[in-house]
């Protein structure tokens, strides 16, 4: 099914109650990465979308009630010069998630089709290349085990201006935005043609997309979350974990139970 991002606009209110289900699925998510780190599962979770688009502050909440000591959160910006002397996914193999670790990646690998595709810094036949070197990378990581969610966070033009013009006047967001923001905002069009061919080549049964729609903010992190949610635990045994009869002894016996 062709992925369509206008279908992802109409930036419904949350109808629901949204502090008390986004602590839900917070909860729900602590169960989720418990369940990774006792079964030693591995997953990676990237998110790709436009400027000012909401990833961040999904991010955030995603990770809320996480164990600091088994994920990673990776922001991937432009490549350094080490990196730029490798092959492209280089840089990513370094951040996989060892077992029991979820790795979350702020913008990904899909930079070589998007970003490096759009502003010219891949040639023709490196992007190309690439819809095969991304999905055949993909495969690798969900044949050993590794359960891959990937999300698309998308705005309208409409509200990706309101959230830019946010950031300058709000002295504490300023630090979020830049020249290239706006840059990326005149090339607006060819994004939108690169993306949909993204959709299009790398949308895989071992890897499908998600797009959120993130014109209204609480709608779209609830929607993230719970797509998060649903597809990792359907990759991961959810039964709680046994007591150890030892140390059910041992600590009855220290506690005077």
């Amino acid at each position: 099914m062709t992925l369509e991002l206008s279908d992802y606009e109409t930036g419904k209110k949350y109808p629901g109650d949204y502090d008390a289900d986004l602590a839900a699925l917070q909860e729900r998510l602590a169960h989720i990465q418990v369940a990774h780190i006792v079964h030693k599962k591995r997953a990676l979770v990237l998110f790709e979308g436009w400027d000012a688009a909401g990833k961040g502050g999904i991010i955030q909440r995603l990770c809320a009630e996480w164990d600091p000591r088994n994920f990673e959160v990776w922001p991937i910006k432009a490549p350094t010069q080490d990196e730029l002397d490798r092959h492209f996914l280089w840089r990513f193999w370094q951040k996989l998630p060892a077992c029991g670790d979820i790795a979350v990646f702020d913008r990904s690998w899909y930079g070589r089709v998007l970003v490096e595709r759009v502003e010219g810094y891949a040639t023709e036949t490196e992007w190309k290349r690439g819809y095969d070197e991304i999905n055949e990378f993909e495969a690798q990581q969900a044949d050993s085990g590794t359960t891959i969610v990937k999300l698309f966070v998308h705005v309208t033009q409409k509200q990706q201006d309101k959230r830019l013009q946010d950031r300058l006047e709000h002295p504490w967001k300023r630090w979020k935005t830049g020249a290239e923001d706006y840059r990326n905002r005149e090339k607006r069009a060819a994004y939108l043609d690169v993306m949909h061919d993204m959709f299009k080549r790398t949308d895989t049964r071992w890897a499908p997309w998600v797009v959120i729609d993130g014109n209204d903010k609480k709608a779209g992190r609830i929607a993230a979350l719970t797509a998060i949610a649903e597809r990792l635990e359907a990759h991961v045994d959810m039964t709680p974990p046994a007591l150890d009869p030892q140390v059910e002894k041992i600590a009855r016996d220290a506690l005077g139970l």
